[in-house]
């Protein structure tokens, strides 16, 4: 008996959702039968159990197509995800006291914004560090190749933002797995860079559609054609923003090691690491055929792959292991899934609830962060029964440090 629910769609192809004891809001059902509806979307439309509305396609969704792709299917948030390492560093080793620990981590990686990103933005680096500069080298030419193409792209923050958290649901934790080992973990993606990458492409496509009369059911799907000049270099700009977004993510992790060593001198890392997109298109082959696979909100999950599904600022997050199900894709959720926006959250939600949920986490207990509550997010425990299919639970981490942006 399968695992999931098969939504026909008319007009399209079928919805395979893991949904078996997830809530999902109507929004994020109609966005995937718009999805289902297009002509080139190949096979199915997988949803994720974290499944919910995103711009244009939902996020939790993963989505094959043959001679065509759609930006906002991957998002502006582009080669979003998330790295993780265990350390040699175990509960017993932490002091009772862990705010000076995330002070720390808070001084070693720019995180949030202000003045809307202007001068002084905490969020960037001013005068970026050796590690950053030594990074941007290297991922430089790739980016003059699309600044020429799209000069609209250049107007922004580059390297300043190499080695940064953001804001939003991006975070640094540390975390104890079920031995008692201390992990650090973290969330984040391309930056300001992947964000106009992703607007200046989701405009041009939309354009697209208008010259060439084509009616979508919702603007947001607009899509490039494979073989027109705005597919080939929308094609080089997405790899290069993943390829930012891994770079990002490693300098980070770089940065929280090197400052946790003012604690616990010996750290180390062993080999038990995992850094993973799950915001990306990829080209693979499923169903016989090669295809572009986008995952929105969704982990690669093929046979032995280790992936991260972490859940809210409170709750569980795990390590897991594909079962490479073809079904799926061979993708699982990319964590628990937001259960009501954030103004909602905000609204519904009180500092005293805040501070209930996160208690035992040193973190930020400030009404800046109520959108990121717990209790804004579907129950990760349900999240993974429902793609018990999908992975394996390898380790079962519980933060101890939060740091928001």
């Amino acid at each position: 008996m399968a695992n999931y629910d098969y939504i026909p769609v008319k007009g399209g192809v079928p919805i395979k959702a893991w949904t078996n004891g997830v809530p999902v809001e109507d929004m994020a059902r109609q966005q995937l039968g718009n999805v289902a509806g297009l002509p080139f979307v190949f096979h199915h439309v997988a949803a994720m159990p974290d499944v919910h509305w995103g711009m244009g396609a939902t996020v939790g969704s993963v989505i094959a197509t043959k001679g065509a792709i759609i930006p906002a299917a991957v998002g502006v948030d582009i080669g979003c995800g998330m790295i993780a390492v265990r350390t040699n560093v175990r509960a017993e080793h932490l002091p009772d006291d862990l705010h000076p620990i995330r002070t720390a981590i808070e001084a070693a990686v720019p995180h949030g914004r202000t003045d809307n990103g202007g001068a002084g933005d905490r969020g960037s680096w001013g005068d970026p560090p050796e590690a950053a500069a030594a990074a941007w080298a290297e991922l430089e030419p790739g980016f003059a190749r699309i600044r020429e193409a799209q000069p609209k792209v250049a107007s922004g923050r580059t390297v300043e933002h190499l080695g940064t958290l953001g804001t939003g649901n991006h975070f640094i934790e540390l975390c104890l797995d079920e031995s008692g080992a201390l992990w650090v973990m973290l969330h984040s993606g391309s930056r300001g860079i992947g964000n106009r990458i992703g607007s200046v492409f989701v405009e041009l496509a939309k354009k697209d559609m208008e010259r060439f009369f084509i009616r979508l059911p919702d603007s947001d799907l607009a899509y490039f054609p494979e073989g027109t000049e705005h597919f080939a270099q929308y094609m080089h700009a997405v790899s290069w923003a993943q390829r930012f977004a891994r770079t990002n993510r490693q300098l980070m992790m770089d940065a929280v090691l090197l400052a946790l060593g003012r604690f616990f001198p010996d750290i180390g890392v062993d080999e038990m690491a995992v850094n993973c997109h799950h915001n990306y298109v990829n080209t693979e082959k499923h169903f016989g055929q090669t295809v572009l696979l986008t995952r929105k909100g969704a982990v690669r999950a093929m046979a032995g792959d280790l992936g991260i599904i972490p859940g809210s600022m409170g709750a569980k997050s795990f390590i897991v292991r594909g079962k490479g199900n073809p079904e799926s894709f061979c993708s699982c959720s990319h964590g628990a899934g937001r259960a009501m926006s954030r103004n909602a959250a905000t609204k519904r939600f009180t500092l005293e609830d805040h501070a209930t949920a996160t208690a035992g986490v040193e973190c930020r207990k400030d009404a800046d962060v109520l959108d990121e509550t717990p209790g804004a997010y579907k129950d990760i425990d349900a999240v993974m029964a429902a793609q018990a299919d999908l992975v394996e639970i390898v380790h079962t981490l519980k933060q101890v440090v939060c740091v928001k942006g």
